[in-house]
């Protein structure tokens, strides 16, 4: 045997295959990968049949991995039964559960057998759909599902193939975010000049997910040029499409330029929903790129008595939502569409020899590299129409449907308890309630500068910047403690906001396991919880 540092290898192959690794030298032999998938599999339907028995949150240390797994690969092969067994050991302990039945928390990623297999299918093909040529199916199936998808959403034609328009899968909405705002920065620099990339100006609410951001940091957009529209909980915290107006209108006064709106369907925090129209109507006054973010909430658009919620979107330039959260289709999936594919390829198109080919050169075809950021992409489309013909429209829209039937019983729960409050109006399947801060103000008597909470409240003084923050930070207290020892017990899991000032806990119905049972049982815990939580509160409050 030859060494090297601590280990030594052997230099007989035969040796190779000890420790109960696979006798056949081939990484892909159909037969070994038939008795190895079938154990996989079948681990993975156990783990469904035992999901609740875990909890929802893990409750692993940070670190605990290191100090199970060896500090090196090993040497020779191991067997499927011993890695499975450490992945149920090991692993699972290590796992937040976003398909457990319990799970409330974020957004849903929800998953379902079609998905499952539709990723299996994707995965062991393995092909690399870059362009046309590197595997047509690939390119022509996203092309014809994401037609039928924006067909179902009744997006207008001039989103479609089949209008002027076109859908591409991507991988998250912050790429989908980034690719048409670099679409939207290079179209406007095309007319003023690169130079001039210092005077661009692009806006969002205080609402809007962080991704847009990141994304305009990327792009290079000046920071100082990132313009940000308050909401108001009196709005529901949607934009207010005057307050984008008159801030629009003051950075043309002083020279900038304004190229992009995001307007948002189902903010992350509240799942307010922006005015598609007016934004739009606004945006097309300075000649502004539109792009409808409806990561979580553009599933629900496809029963006709939500569709609403994303009218106006005939304004908009761009429009994507997740099929990975809420439309059962696992990690990663997210549909955008635009009115003009020229301006993505424009921005996003390279062009070297060794992927040159008559299908490009013909300008028949779709190269999908040209619509994303990276070369390389997966066969996403697979899952998505495998979704789509295993479940059909009306049964997916039968699944939505259930999950906002849910959330307005736990809805109907928080508003029947006058210990609760529901903090914004529903609009999908999540619920934003807390503790009402009368309840809070009843359960404790005093604070620590002595003040007694009871005068605070009859106080002809309550406007008081010192009384609103007081009574605001026991309040918000109060939540915060409630849903760090809701989420610590392991039985169902949620996850907080603060908007406004005000900390809520977010009720994230979307699981694809989740039943009413479980919605009951997990306003029971909250009530547990909220008793333990109101009785414990000291007559004195230290801030």
């Amino acid at each position: 045997m030859g060494s090297f540092g601590d280990f030594e290898f052997p230099q007989n192959n035969a040796l190779l295959n000890i420790a109960g690794g696979s006798s056949n030298d081939n990484p892909l032999d159909p037969e070994e990968f038939r008795r190895q998938g079938h154990m996989v599999i079948d681990f993975i339907a156990d783990y469904y049949k035992n999901i609740e028995k875990y909890p929802v949150l893990s409750q692993v240390e940070p670190g605990y991995l290191k100090k199970r797994l060896p500090t090196s690969a090993p040497f020779y092969p191991e067997s499927i039964e011993t890695i499975l067994g450490d992945v149920q050991d090991h692993i699972v302990p290590g796992i937040t559960h976003w398909q457990s039945p319990n799970y409330f928390a974020y957004f849903p990623s929800s998953g379902s057998i079609a998905g499952f297999l539709g990723e299996m299918l994707a995965t062991g093909f393995n092909v690399v759909g870059f362009n046309w040529m590197s595997s047509p199916a690939a390119t022509e199936l996203e092309s014809i599902v994401m037609d039928w998808l924006g067909q179902m959403l009744r997006l207008p034609k001039s989103f479609l193939f089949s209008g002027n328009g076109g859908g591409v899968l991507q991988g998250t909405t912050c790429e989908a975010i980034l690719c048409t705002l670099v679409a939207a920065r290079d179209r406007t620099l095309r007319i003023i000049g690169n130079d001039n990339i210092g005077k661009l100006v692009v806006y969002c609410s205080d609402q809007t997910h962080c991704a847009f951001k990141k994304a305009a940091q990327i792009a290079g957009i000046n920071p100082n040029n990132f313009r940000v529209i308050p909401t108001t909980l009196s709005s529901s915290f949607s934009m207010c499409p005057k307050a984008l107006r008159n801030t629009i209108t003051a950075d043309v006064e002083a020279g900038l330029v304004p190229i992009f709106l995001l307007a948002t369907v189902g903010t992350t925090s509240t799942t307010a929903v922006d005015p598609l129209g007016p934004l739009c109507d606004v945006a097309k006054d300075y000649g502004m790129w539109v792009h409808v973010d409806a990561a979580y909430a553009g599933s629900i658009c496809i029963c006709p008595e939500f569709r609403h919620f994303i009218d106006g979107v005939e304004g908009a330039d761009s429009f994507s939502f997740n099929a990975h959260k809420w439309f059962f289709t696992t990690l990663d999936c997210c549909c955008l569409w635009v009115k003009d594919p020229a301006a993505l390829t424009q921005s996003l198109s390279t062009d070297p020899e060794y992927l040159k080919n008559k299908a490009t050169e013909s300008k028949q075809v779709v190269d999908y590299k040209d619509w994303q950021l990276a070369l390389s992409r997966r066969f996403r489309s697979l899952k998505l129409w495998l979704v789509l013909r295993s479940y059909g429209v009306e049964k997916l829209r039968g699944f939505l449907r259930s999950h906002v039937k849910m959330a307005k019983v736990f809805q109907g729960f928080v508003e029947a308890d006058n210990r609760f409050e529901v903090v914004v109006p529903r609009n999908f399947a999540n619920v934003c309630f807390r503790i009402s801060p009368s309840t809070v103000m009843s359960s404790s008597t005093k604070i620590s500068n002595g003040v007694i909470l009871g005068e605070i409240t009859n106080s002809n003084d309550i406007s008081s910047p010192r009384t609103k923050i007081t009574k605001m930070g026991l309040v918000n207290e109060v939540n915060q403690k409630l849903m760090e020892s809701i989420n610590g017990s392991g039985g169902i899991y949620m996850t907080h906001s603060v908007v406004g000032g005000i900390y809520l806990l977010r009720f994230a119905v979307g699981a694809t396991l989740t039943q009413e049972s479980h919605v009951i049982e997990a306003w029971n815990v909250v009530k547990q919880h909220a008793y333990a939580i109101l009785n414990s509160i000291p007559t004195t409050h230290s801030q």
